[in-house]
């Protein structure tokens, strides 16, 4: 990030006033970015970081990742037999796309060579099974094969900022890079990213329909009782009876990606995703500084609803406000205390990044992207302390203490400001 860069997006935050900007209507269409020489870092921020827009990057973005490369027959088909020989034996998460459970599909897991048998038979069975159609998803190849990892692909400069994945290698547990393959027809139900993270996704090989929502367009899908649909493409959505807000809701921004091209995902956006080829992507989740609030809005919304949903023992449950941080963290993968966590890993990573340039007088890009961040943590700490859910916290055991980071992020921030 450049100074120029960083004063751009320091403004833009300081104008929404801690909150979170919205998006309303989906444009028209997908921008498409086809020359990585002509895009900068800096293009990417002003043009789709700070407004929260999608965008396509084009097959040139990826032409020197191994995995096109090794993954995929000259035939631009899943290389079956290079991932028998180099996966196999690896066991792998597999969904089954023709069962709803909830608003998701059940999981099973399996060695890899099982599933390239099933998928095999699959297409030689015109691409049906008695078993339903099977999906491999969320598979943690970085995390299980770092060193295969490093020669599937190249994170590119765009995505590079990820405390998500920061975080989780900093605690050497977790990560949330993931491999999905499957069969033409394999698909995603419609949802949102955890914690309203951006996502990346890549199509190694085979093409991917998106469809799109851009954040609060999902009120307008939900039913009834408050849920929102399992498949948005279902024709259960024009019952009015049913959806009584579906005749206020826009067309999806529907987007074909093809093979070698890079989807860029906003925070907040819901969308589903259906497989049109046999299709292998490589995605990750990534928060950074610039839609840190969103998670955090995100992460109260979340409290809220299982406050609301145990209300009634509020008065008769001891420790009531523990237990909703302990539901919530069953619910969502994390609390508020876990969230300070994650806040400290990074503040504490970019006030020493900050200090070492300060102690060599190096105002770098990398500075300029420390004194950035910091400024974000320091927003969204700031109404972290204030929360009277995160005041009943226990903290007494955490180092440092939030008021006491807090006070150095502020401190840091001050002597970094950008004019």
């Amino acid at each position: 990030m450049d100074r120029e860069t960083r004063a751009l997006a320091d403004r833009h935050f300081r104008g929404l006033g801690g909150g979170v900007a919205g998006v309303g209507r989906a444009p028209d269409r997908v921008a498409f970015v086809s020359d990585p020489g002509a895009f900068s870092y800096a293009d990417f921020v002003r043009g789709f970081l700070l407004p929260n827009l999608p965008c396509v990057f084009s097959r040139a973005f990826t032409q020197g990742w191994g995995s096109r490369r090794r993954w995929v027959t000259p035939a631009g088909r899943p290389d079956f037999d290079h991932l028998l020989r180099t996966y196999g034996d690896v066991v792998v998460p597999v969904a089954n796309c023709g069962v709803q459970e909830y608003n998701s599909n059940p999981k099973e897991h399996m060695p890899l060579r099982d599933y390239i048998t099933y998928w095999k038979e699959y297409i030689r069975g015109g691409y049906s099974s008695p078993r339903g159609c099977l999906y491999l998803k969320d598979w943690h190849l970085c995390r299980d094969f770092p060193a295969a990892a490093e020669d599937a692909f190249t994170l590119p400069v765009y995505f590079s900022s990820d405390w998500l994945n920061e975080f989780w290698d900093a605690l050497e547990v977790d990560d949330y890079r993931f491999v999905y393959a499957g069969p033409a027809g394999s698909w995603s139900p419609f949802h949102a990213d955890i914690f309203r993270s951006f996502s990346w996704s890549v199509n190694i090989c085979g093409r991917k329909k998106w469809l799109l929502f851009p954040p609060g367009q999902e009120e307008t899908l939900r039913d009834r009782h408050g849920s929102l649909p399992y498949d948005v493409t279902s024709p259960a959505l024009c019952d009015t009876h049913l959806y009584p807000q579906g005749r206020l809701a826009c067309p999806p921004l529907e987007v074909t990606q093809e093979a070698g091209e890079m989807l860029f995902v906003p925070s907040g956006w819901h969308h589903q995703v259906h497989n049109l080829d046999d299709t292998i992507s490589i995605n990750h989740n990534w928060v950074n500084g610039f839609n840190l609030a969103s998670m955090w809005c995100f992460l109260q919304q979340e409290l809220r609803a299982v406050q609301e949903e145990v209300s009634e023992w509020r008065d008769s449950m001891p420790d009531w406000h523990h237990h909703c941080q302990v539901i919530m963290r069953s619910c969502s993968g994390i609390n508020f205390a876990e969230f300070y966590h994650f806040l400290k890993v990074i503040a504490e990573k970019r006030l020493l990044i900050l200090g070492e340039a300060a102690a060599r007088d190096d105002a770098g890009l990398s500075f300029e992207q420390a004194a950035f961040d910091a400024g974000r943590l320091t927003d969204v700490l700031a109404s972290l302390v204030a929360h009277p859910d995160f005041q009943r916290v226990d903290t007494s055991m955490f180092s440092p203490q939030p008021k006491e980071l807090l006070q150095q992020l502020r401190k840091a921030v001050a002597a970094t400001s950008a004019p």
